[in-house]
């Protein structure tokens, strides 16, 4: 079981006088946990989820990231004694993916040319030599003599990889019938013509792939009508139920935690988090609204 702790975090926007948008967050999402974070717009929520991944848009001043891993985070890899616990702030973007930290985007980019099913076999392929090499250091030497493509080098080599190519088709095929997607998203375009709710499915789709210990889905609900709501929810269940992922859903709303029933519900204002509670602060949030929270947290203080 994998943990995500955030201590004490602070940040701002990286340039120079950078507005300060968190201010001592303090959080921990475990797998197999789903973990709502809600507040009003500006509160933090989403500079929080970028920070996470490593998005250079934003500087920590304060504060700390860290990944905790066990034994059983990476199927039967053995994770060396010394690689257990992991300072996310000290690595790039594609180190932290690796080591199974996934983000979820509002809004997906397009991009012509490129198959769902290339991508997603690219994708997992480079997650697990970057695992392997965080984990056990780096070994190219024999990658240096055989570099070089065997076919066109706008392809590359079709079984490149620790994942062939008729092995992906079967785990790609297993994870779309557990989300209960139609396989012919697979032959278009990454994203390109698709439809808002979609793209939302594609994200857990990537996921589903990839088998992040911890999932962060940045407001993945935005913009979805009541069926893909409920596509996308079932999605986002299968995660957890069936892989064990941990899930930090960012959202403002309680209609989609209405289908994710959420373990842990926390509210931020004004860069923290101000009061956490189980899926019933949610329902209390959708009545009362933002308000009474901020009165009752500034009065204490």
């Amino acid at each position: 079981m994998a943990t995500l702790e955030i201590k004490n975090l602070h940040a701002r926007v990286a340039e120079e006088d950078g507005e300060q948008i968190l201010r001592g967050v303090d959080l921990e999402v475990k797998s197999g946990e789903i973990h709502a974070l809600m507040g009003p717009n500006g509160s933090g929520k989403s500079t929080t989820s970028k920070i996470i991944a490593g998005h250079p848009a934003y500087e920590v001043t304060d504060g700390e990231i860290l990944l905790r891993l066990e034994d059983d985070d990476f199927g039967d890899l053995e994770i060396p004694d010394d690689a257990r616990t992991w300072n996310l702030l000290e690595l790039e973007p594609n180190e932290r993916a690796a080591l199974g930290i996934f983000l979820g985007f509002q809004y997906p980019a397009e991009i012509e040319g490129v198959t769902m099913t290339n991508f997603l076999r690219t994708a997992l392929n480079a997650k697990i030599d970057e695992r392997e090499e965080l984990l056990f250091g780096e070994d190219d030497e024999e990658e240096e003599e055989e570099a070089g493509y065997d076919t066109s080098p706008m392809e590359g080599n079709v079984d490149d990889g620790e994942v062939g190519v008729a092995e992906f088709q079967k785990l790609l095929k297993e994870k779309m019938d557990l989300l209960d997607m139609d396989e012919k998203f697979m032959q278009r375009y990454l994203n390109a013509g698709f439809s808002g709710g979609e793209k939302k499915q594609n994200e857990v789709l990537q996921a589903a792939i990839l088998e992040p210990s911890i999932a962060v889905l940045d407001e993945i609900d935005s913009g979805l009508d009541i069926d893909r709501l409920q596509d996308v929810s079932k999605g986002i269940n299968a995660l957890r139920d069936e892989q064990g992922t941990g899930i930090l859903q960012i959202t403002h709303y309680q209609r989609i935690l209405e289908y994710v029933e959420p373990d842990h519900v926390h509210i931020m204002l004004d860069g923290k988090v101000v009061k956490s509670g189980d899926a019933s602060l949610a329902s209390e949030l959708e009545d009362k609204g933002y308000d009474w929270v901020r009165e009752e947290v500034y009065e204490a203080a």
